[in-house]
């Protein structure tokens, strides 16, 4: 224990070293074998390496022998370089190591010239998520925001989503300007059938709570797919929030007009949220949903996302 930690930091990261040998020769992906046929799905984690609830997850289940009832199950730390700089005492430090893991994956980026060490992870990971069925992407959030799903524009994967029954906050968006994430790679978007990828942001980065939300959606993602037995508990009602507008930080002085941690709804149209400069940041409608809020974002990068509550049937 490091007892110089960062306050905020409720956990600790575990060791994977003893998970390094991996599946098909890719180091820290493991492979569980069910005995009867099923899908075959991959349980993702650290694809930021200062979210810490995912390692936990997958290490409790390779340390407790997990085998799926059936089915093929990968369990994934993704950007294990930046998993391996993090510390307890400076957190912030290590969601990368050369640049966002979860940016780069278009054709253009993974076929293209470029080189970095989260390129040639994606490179390497990338045979595996053309045989993978359903993905669940485990992720954490620098706000003390309420749980929530993010289910990209698929809507095979809003589907999947509302049959786990949580988190409450389903949230429809497009993705960020700087890049696209894993959840879009190309075998999971389009339309019609096909494989199904969803990312769930669990909490706050380093609390407690934010791994007993993790550990609680693997276990509905592997009751729904048939490898864990029992069925998908009941949760509450869950609500749909489309993305509509996305607030992209110009200058150096990007300042929110409140402390947000996300999911506030502000109940009127042209509410000041932010100032990006001399430029004032507008609610466009009644009843804004704010998803995500990041404080001290840069230029270019994303400052937060509005959304709407849409009915579903």
């Amino acid at each position: 224990m490091d007892f110089r930690k960062d306050p905020r930091v409720a956990i600790d990261p575990p060791d994977i070293a003893p998970h390094q040998s991996g599946a098909a020769g890719i180091p820290f992906v493991q492979v569980l074998e069910g005995d009867a046929d099923g899908p075959t799905a991959m349980i993702s984690a650290v694809v930021h390496g200062n979210e810490l609830c995912g390692a936990i997850i997958l290490d409790e289940l390779l340390r407790c022998r997990f085998r799926p009832a059936k089915g093929r199950l990968f369990l994934a730390f993704m950007n294990v370089e930046a998993y391996e700089g993090f510390s307890c005492r400076t957190p912030e430090g290590s969601r990368f190591a050369d640049e966002d893991f979860n940016r780069v994956w278009t054709e253009d980026r993974l076929d293209g010239p470029g080189d970095s060490i989260e390129l040639r992870r994606a490179r390497a990971i990338r045979p595996l998520l053309h045989e993978v069925d359903y993905l669940l992407d485990l992720h954490s959030t620098s706000s003390y925001s309420a749980p929530m799903s993010l289910t990209g524009l698929s809507e095979r994967s809003l589907d999947l989503a509302q049959a786990l029954g949580a988190p409450a906050a389903i949230v429809q968006d497009a993705g960020h300007v700087e890049g696209r994430r894993m959840r879009d790679y190309t075998p999971f978007a389009g339309a019609g059938p096909g494989p199904t990828s969803l990312l769930v942001e669990c909490g706050q980065h380093w609390q407690r709570a934010t791994v007993d939300c993790a550990r609680d959606i693997t276990r509905r993602f592997l009751r729904h797919l048939g490898m864990l037995k029992g069925a998908v508990p009941p949760a509450p009602r869950q609500m749909v929030l489309q993305v509509t507008d996305v607030v992209t930080v110009v200058t150096h002085n990007f300042t929110f007009a409140a402390d947000f941690q996300g999911l506030e709804s502000i109940d009127r149209a042209g509410t000041r949220i932010a100032m990006d400069g001399d430029r004032p940041i507008l609610t466009p409608y009644d009843n804004c949903v704010l998803i995500m809020p990041t404080h001290g974002a840069a230029p270019g990068q994303t400052a937060v996302r509005l959304a709407r509550e849409i009915p579903r049937s």
